[in-house]
């Protein structure tokens, strides 16, 4: 394999995620509602992987329980993600979002036995003090948080979580555990949609095909690019060109999204920036 085609593959999955915001808020002026979408999206792609999956059933019979948490943290990260990035502010949740730095590093300690160094610990330090600041300082202690900013951390918490099952189980073919995450998502969203948690959209055709086209052509894409580009590179420069994630939300956002961000939110997201980068060089080590 040419050496330089994970590295190009991640970078343009990175891309398509930096990105992902501008398709799923159009999605939503033609009438879908977050979870609606998530459920078309993420079945459309589902359903794609459903012969792999199947095919796959020798090496993942016997380890159902893990797909089963992989179902249940990424269902709920995809779905989070999906509706934070289209009700809330671009910037803010891909910035609390990225506070994935330090649940990853605490679930490595806790659950895999990860060696916690003092600079690791000044990275979880550094991205909570700048989740602090952009989420108001300590008026968050007195309440001021929205649903957006606790669905976006949520969403990198059990994002975080689903990523550790997934380094765990190695002996689960990537495609498999892509699609139990994809399922996992799918059947959330059903489940939320039949229990009311939102109307049922009234969109046209054109709307659903739309819905299932981003599922087909940008989520599926660019989750199997990430995991290809992971799977095959170096995990320490793959962890700092994930980065670029954030990078282009935030620029994108500003520059076309019109948003813009306070000294507070920008030193707050400087900080959970370094610690991003503290933790993806120490990956590679």
């Amino acid at each position: 394999m040419n050496p330089a085609l994970p590295l190009t593959v991640l970078f343009a999955a990175s891309f398509m995620w930096g990105l992902a915001w501008l398709p799923l808020k159009q999605l939503e002026r033609l009438g879908l509602s977050g979870i609606a979408l998530t459920f078309i999206a993420c079945g459309a792609a589902a359903a794609l992987l459903v012969p792999r999956f199947v095919r796959e059933r020798a090496h993942w019979r016997g380890e159902t329980r893990w797909l089963l948490a992989i179902a249940v943290l990424g269902g709920y990260a995809n779905l989070a993600f999906t509706v934070a990035m289209i009700y809330g502010e671009v910037v803010r949740v891909m910035v609390l979002f990225y506070l994935l730095p330090v649940w990853g590093v605490l679930g490595g300690k806790l659950f895999l036995g990860e060696h916690l160094d003092a600079l690791r610990a000044t990275a979880v330090a550094a991205a909570l003090a700048g989740a602090l600041l952009i989420l108001g300082g300590f008026d968050v202690l007195r309440g001021a948080v929205s649903w957006t900013d606790l669905l976006a951390v949520t969403c990198g918490l059990t994002f975080a979580g689903n990523n550790l099952v997934f380094r765990a189980r190695q002996t689960i073919p990537v495609a498999s555990k892509t699609a139990a995450m994809l399922f996992g998502a799918t059947l959330l969203a059903a489940a939320l949609l039949v229990a009311g948690g939102q109307p049922w959209p009234d969109t046209s055709a054109f709307g659903w095909l739309a819905a299932a086209g981003y599922g087909l052509a940008w989520l599926l894409v660019a989750t199997l690019g990430t995991q290809f580009g992971v799977t095959y590179m170096e995990a320490g420069r793959a962890s700092i060109i994930i980065i670029l994630e954030l990078v282009t939300a935030v620029v994108s956002a500003v520059l076309i999204g019109g948003e813009r961000m306070s000294p507070a939110e920008m030193a707050g997201g400087a900080l959970i920036l370094a610690a991003a980068v503290i933790e993806a060089r120490h990956v590679g080590k």
